[in-house]
């Protein structure tokens, strides 16, 4: 079986591009060859700067011959039918055959589609993935049709067995496959040619040139190592830009170079940030003052001087880049020394934010005032939440930010002390924007918690309210990203928050915006009415008071409800008026949303998940979860099991009697109550309400009240401690009275009274259980 190896040879392809084409290479042309019949052994991909090369091994020689039978059209069918078959099939009518079948005699067409030759094959699969390469940005070059990231040199294209090797035949927009390739570019430009992989890779390292950027990659970090090591410094690493620079080079040779003195008291990550993002450097550290004092640089060739030429030369470009930085540093700290941090922050009510929710320095204004809020609740003092909520945002308006917007927050850090802030607040100004992600770190300063979530909380919030949601995979303003912050923020700090109260600190913060920019619209208005329509003041205010009165009544009697009554009446409140729901309400049910998949990866079943979110206080996630993660576990354990069984059979056949009498669930106490009277009135004594074991009949019937008796104050002990795995227990304990209950006793008695007390008994299992879970919700 032959090999192939197939090489496309261009200018440099970008960096950030190497590593998708070589896949795409391999998948076409795989995908391609095994659709037209030719299966392989392996195949292997490889990208430098100027090549993506393709290596297959054991090919089929050949595509094999297919047979394929074709049932046709019925013998006496008319001559189009048939004529259109044969087409079809490639026949003339004295090829098909004619068989007897039970419809009557029927045209068969047995076709033969000989194999084709490897070359061939890969030839064609060959021009469609040239011709149809998913390059992100591509164009043509020179006065040919084809399109390419760079212009396109020549093509490799052979196959080769144990007898030699094959140029395959191919030639596209002028270009034509053929055994040969070229080395590096300056230290190997000579074309030579190949019989294969193995002698192309050996070849091309002697021409300088290391075909695999793995291997690129780890010499790069090896000798980057070493050199930083024998120096008595620490490379500092980035993956990200060590990926970079191995497909920027075919050969890689290290150098180390020493950064000016006038640029050591720079901030490390300034340092770390424009050598990265300017020239590709990787930052040296000196363990012993933390200071990033040297950089490697790769080159991509070796010289005479061993380097010498080149670090002088990034030496002096690096020199001016960061006298840059240095000069946006010492400007920043002039501007706070003169200003204070809020005075340069100052200029963010010139940035919007959005067009519907103001300026930056308007969020902030509503982050300060929600910070202080939530302060108490995360363990902050006010003053200090909402001093750094007024200057987390001011680096924003920094030249520093300004040239490398990602130092964002670390500068405000910096900025915060050397303005004297201290006690969190130059911690709050870097963490607030965190987490970022699934792998970034939770704050745990309290301060930095209560400005962290005051600004996620108004981005939904705020987005909320002007209806900007998320759609199934569009969330331009990262809202998903923002409620799995909350929620992160909550659980890993273990904070006892209530969501609803937050959010709705929140919506009232912004409300007052908009309230403040309508008074502003409206004077606005009420001079161009006067001045453009003639109108008197009297008449102006006649018109806009009709308009705005019911808004108004509506703001009003929010205000006092918000003032007198708890968050679970807020729905109740809306629908009284008229409205829509509220947004925090919907905003809740996103942040359970969002929690559901956090939860999911860490291994809790939906219908757990479920169980806990149908109960009150469902806004408080701390508790939430830990509901969660206690019902999930003991639902493994035998215990789980007897808890789960005994609720289920008291359950179901309570509601199967309520079904049978037509009774909703919370009419069941209503009619409880109206059966006994009935019965009090009739017998002339009086009857307690609901299960009472005075009308327990049997030994089982008492033992299950005992039971019962026993292990309600145990549950609400345990409840009140929020030790659910000990209250979920003692529930537990009551399936085997309420087995032998179902076993000795008829619950559907004909005694009216009798059977009502046995269906309350049921009842308060039911309601007993439901206390730590909707259990109804889990399956199995």
């Amino acid at each position: 079986m032959p090999n192939l190896l197939i090489e496309l040879f261009s200018e440099e392809i970008p960096a950030r591009m190497q590593a998708r084409a070589a896949q795409d290479l391999q998948k076409r042309m795989t995908d391609g060859l095994v659709e037209a019949g030719l299966t392989y052994g392996g195949a292997k991909a490889f990208s430098t700067p100027r090549r993506l090369t393709l290596a297959i091994e054991d090919l089929l020689a050949a595509s094999p011959t297919i047979r394929e039978e074709r049932k046709g059209p019925r013998v006496d069918a008319p001559d189009k039918a048939i004529e259109g078959f044969l087409r079809g099939a490639g026949l003339t009518r004295d090829q098909l055959e004619q068989r007897d079948t039970p419809k009557g005699a029927i045209y068969f067409a047995s076709i033969e589609k000989p194999g084709r030759p490897a070359a061939a094959i890969v030839a064609e699969v060959l021009e469609q993935t040239i011709r149809n390469f998913p390059w992100p940005k591509s164009m043509r070059w020179g006065a040919g049709s084809l399109r390419w990231v760079r212009p396109l040199h020549s093509i490799l294209c052979i196959l080769s067995t144990e007898e030699g090797a094959e140029t395959v035949p191919f030639e596209i927009d002028g270009i034509t496959a053929d055994n040969t390739t070229r080395g590096h570019r300056f230290m190997g430009a000579e074309p030579f040619a190949v019989t294969g992989f193995d002698d192309y890779a050996a070849k091309l390292k002697r021409a300088h040139v290391i075909l695999d950027a793995g291997e690129r990659e780890g010499h790069i970090l090896q000798e980057a190592q070493n050199r930083a090591f024998a120096a008595g410094f620490e490379l500092v690493e980035d993956r990200g830009l060590l990926a970079e620079v191995a497909g920027l080079v075919e050969w890689p040779v290290v150098l180390m170079g020493e950064i000016g003195e006038d640029f050591l008291a720079l901030p490390p990550e300034v340092l770390q940030t424009s050598m990265k993002e300017h020239q590709k450097f990787f930052s040296v550290r000196n363990p012993k003052t933390g200071r990033i004092e040297r950089f490697i640089t790769v080159a991509n060739i070796e010289t005479p001087d061993h380097g010498a030429t080149i670090l002088a030369g990034n030496q002096k470009v690096l020199a001016a880049r960061l006298s840059d930085a240095k000069f946006f540093w010492e400007n920043d700290l002039r501007t706070i020394r003169e200003k204070g941090l809020e005075g340069m922050a100052a200029g963010l009510s010139d940035v919007t934010f959005h067009n519907k929710l103001g300026s930056q320095a308007d969020r902030i204004k509503r982050i300060e005032a929600l910070a202080r809020e939530i302060a108490p609740m995360v363990g902050a003092k006010p003053d200090l939440a909402a001093e750094a909520a007024r200057v987390a945002k001011a680096d924003l308006q920094s030249e520093m930010v300004g040239e490398f917007p990602e130092l964002q927050g670390l500068m405000g850090r910096y900025y915060a002390q050397a303005a004297g802030h201290d006690d969190g607040v130059p911690e709050a100004c870097e963490e607030h924007y965190k987490p970022l992600g699934p792998g970034d770190a939770v704050p745990t300063n309290p301060v930095s918690i209560a400005v962290a979530l005051a600004d996620k909380i108004d981005t939904l919030t705020g987005f909320w309210a002007i209806d900007e949601k998320p759609t199934g995979s569009k969330d331009p303003y990262a809202l998903r990203r923002a409620a799995l912050g909350v929620i992160r923020l909550v659980l890993g700090n273990g904070l006892r928050v209530s969501l609803s109260e937050v959010l709705l600190a929140s919506r009232d913060e912004l409300q007052e915006q908009f309230e403040r920019e309508e008074h502003e619209l409206n004077v606005q208005n009420e001079k161009w009415a006067m001045a453009v329509l003639g109108l008197n003041r009297e008449q102006l205010e006649k018109i806009t008071a009709e308009k705005t009165a019911k808004l108004r009544e509506s703001i009003r009697r929010w205000k006092e409800f918000r003032a007198e009554r708890p968050t679970s009446l807020v729905a109740s409140f809306f629908a009284s008026e008229g409205l829509a729901t509220p947004p925090t309400d919907s905003l809740v049910a996103f942040l359970h949303d969002r929690l559901k998949v956090h939860l999911r990866d860490e291994g809790i079943r939906h219908d757990v998940i479920d169980a806990c979110l149908a109960m009150e206080g469902n806004d408080d996630l701390t508790l939430l979860v830990k509901r969660a993660e206690a019902l999930a576990d003991f639902l493994k354990t035998d215990d789980g099991d007897n808890l789960l069984q005994g609720f289920k059979r008291a359950n179901n056949l309570w509601r199967d009697e309520m079904k049978k009498a037509n009774f909703e669930d919370d009419e069941l106490f209503l009619n409880a109550i109206q059966i006994l009277e009935d019965a009090e009135e009739k017998d002339g004594v009086e009857y307690s309400f609901g299960a009472d074991v005075k009308f327990a009949e049997t030994d089982e019937e008492k033992a299950l009240f005992a039971a019962l008796d026993t292990a309600e104050p145990e549950i609400a002990s345990a409840m009140q401690a929020e030790d659910f795995a000990a209250a979920m227990a003692a529930m537990a304990r009551l399936r085997a009275p309420t087995d032998a209950f179902f076993e000795a006793v008829q619950v559907n008695a004909g005694n009216e009274v009798l059977r009502r007390n046995r269906l309350n008994l049921l009842s308060r299992i039911r309601t007993l259980c439901l206390s730590v879970a909707d259990l109804t919700r889990i399956q199995g």
